[in-house]
């Protein structure tokens, strides 16, 4: 009972040190206006399609030097308490609308539900918060020309202003101690590098469990130089001859709506461009209505072909999550993924914990008044697959930009992944007979065992088969979705795409595998990393 008083008083607290930081509005909401109040055409040197993870930090980069104007069709972040606080993650992804609400929700061809960002900071203002660089592997495999003293640089420049060390919770505690007991080993301690074995990440949440996203990065933006609009739906871009004989088209601005179905016409200056920074799913499914894409596909939908690029929409991939949930006999603090363990098997152990009030019937029959709410605590485990491999693709539903893309991630297609996949099961299963994860079984007829929500793992750990078809019959997402403008095959090394003058693509749509545990921190520093080379090359034009 002490404890349920307690956690009621937190609740209290924690709530109202987030209300405080509501109240006070960002240094970027300065120069962020809704897109109703922008003139129907003006002129910048760089359009940014795509307020989100990359597109942030991309713009607040060029504006040192140049006018930006970045467009997002949704709202902003600071005024909305669920996706400003922690425990806040799950509402955000179930308090969805068709127009505006910050996750917009699509369900794969598999019948998997997923969701994307739909609010200034994209993806990084709904995600869990966990923050990690990327392996190795992840920049020698991805084409792209990256500087590695760049690299370096930009990844310093966003943990000084959004990344925290986390205070680790007991649920995550146990986690840790329980994958060290099964074998994933060494111990890196906090480390925000990608490391075989265990180790505690950074996050995006504060010690008040208050959010801070790829938005917060405008902060450090030059705000004579930048525009913000929200509310502001890009329907194609625009193109125009290069007038070099070579029949080339470049991109010279972009069409966008308001709220008030108004249209608006932003234009690049000589030397500028369009970046697409609107993510796996965004980025693609304009590129296509805007003309670029298989010359037969776009005919088929009378849409005028401006380049024929075949790959647009292709090789697109989502990680697959596999994974258990049990209650807990003791109360536990709501927590995120602070922990990971990294295999050698191709497999990545992570966790998370919820508080939920107790059903009504549940309620009644402990006769506490309604004042006075009882809450329980659900431990989950789950497991991400390196890669994957397993490729699926993008296509049209219709040429209305509103509607979303028809997208199909062919889940466990590759044999390697559903290999994978049974690896981590297994360590799942492991973690679970361990002496760490002892303390959240229940105790009755002379033995103990875990109340499962949901699913749990087959009984023969050992059988191949029945563990791959866990894997099949469970699938879900982990939000890590890529693809579908990659490098070599829709964009060059420098992020341009190919056939077109005038146009990148800046975002996760141009790797062809995830970057390590999770791919926000990657994600960030790939627009710092962009935003400078961009400047540099200028610089050395203007110098020449």
């Amino acid at each position: 009972m002490a404890s349920i008083i307690i956690l009621c008083f937190q609740f209290i607290t924690f709530f109202s040190l987030i209300s405080g930081t509501l109240s006070q509005s960002p240094t970027y909401a300065a120069f962020v206006v809704n897109a109703t109040e922008l003139p129907p055409e003006d002129s910048y040197d760089y359009i940014i399609v795509g307020g989100g993870t990359a597109g942030c930090p991309l713009a607040a980069t060029l504006s040192s030097n140049y006018r930006v104007l970045l467009i997002e069709r949704g709202g902003v972040p600071h005024t909305n308490p669920s996706v400003m606080r922690e425990d806040g993650f799950i509402p955000t992804l179930r308090q969805i609308d068709s127009l505006y609400s910050p996750a917009e929700a699509f369900t794969s061809d598999e019948g998997v539900l997923n969701a994307r960002g739909r609010v200034l900071g994209g993806s990084s203002a709904i995600n869990a918060g966990f923050y990690s660089r990327a392996d190795d592997e992840f920049y020698n495999r991805s084409g792209i020309n990256w500087d590695p003293n760049l690299i370096e640089s930009s990844y310093q420049w966003i943990e000084n202003a959004i990344v925290f060390q986390p205070e680790l919770q007991p649920w995550q505690s146990a986690l840790r101690d329980g994958l060290l007991e099964i074998g994933v080993r060494p111990f890196n301690g906090y480390t925000l590098q990608h490391a075989i074995g265990t180790k505690i990440g950074g996050s995006t949440f504060n010690s008040s469990g208050h959010r801070h996203s790829a938005a917060d990065l405008l902060n450090e933006a030059t705000g004579s130089n930048i525009k913000v609009a929200v509310y502001a739906t890009v329907e194609r871009i625009i193109f125009s001859g290069s007038g070099s004989g070579s029949g080339m088209q470049n991109a010279i601005g972009v069409v966008f709506h308001d709220t008030d179905g108004r249209f608006h016409h932003a234009m690049v200056r000589e030397e500028g461009e369009i970046i697409l920074a609107a993510g796996a799913i965004g980025s693609p499914h304009l590129l296509l209505l805007s003309g670029i894409g298989p010359r037969s596909y776009l005919s088929s939908w009378g849409i005028p072909v401006v380049n024929h690029s075949p790959f647009v929409g292709q090789f697109l991939y989502d990680n697959p999550r596999n994974g258990i949930s049990f209650v807990s006999p003791t109360l536990l603090h709501h927590s995120l993924i602070q922990v990971v363990g990294i295999t050698d098997s191709g497999a990545y152990l992570e966790a998370s914990s919820t508080v939920r009030p107790l059903p009504s019937h549940v309620h009644a029959s402990h006769r506490r008044s309604h004042s006075s709410p009882m809450y329980f605590s659900v431990a989950s485990i789950m497991e991400k697959i390196i890669g994957p491999l397993s490729a699926g693709s993008l296509r049209l539903a219709s040429t209305e930009i509103a509607t979303s893309p028809i997208v199909r991630f062919n889940y466990f297609s590759n044999p390697v992944d559903l290999e994978r996949c049974v690896n981590g099961t297994r360590k799942i299963g492991e973690l679970l007979r361990s002496r760490a994860m002892g303390g959240f079984r229940f105790w009755g007829h002379h033995r103990s065992a875990f109340r499962y929500v949901g699913v749990r793992l087959p009984p023969n750990h050992s059988s191949d088969e029945e563990m791959g078809a866990f894997c099949r019959r469970t699938v879900d997402t982990i939000w890590h979705y890529h693809g579908g403008c990659l490098v070599g095959s829709v964009v060059d090394s420098d992020l341009k795409v190919m056939g077109v003058g005038s146009l990148r693509v800046i975002d996760g749509s141009t790797f062809s595998i995830s970057p390590g545990t999770n791919p926000q921190a990657t994600v960030l520093m790939l627009g710092r990393h962009m935003g400078l080379k961009i400047l540099r090359e200028r610089l050395q034009k203007t110098s020449a």
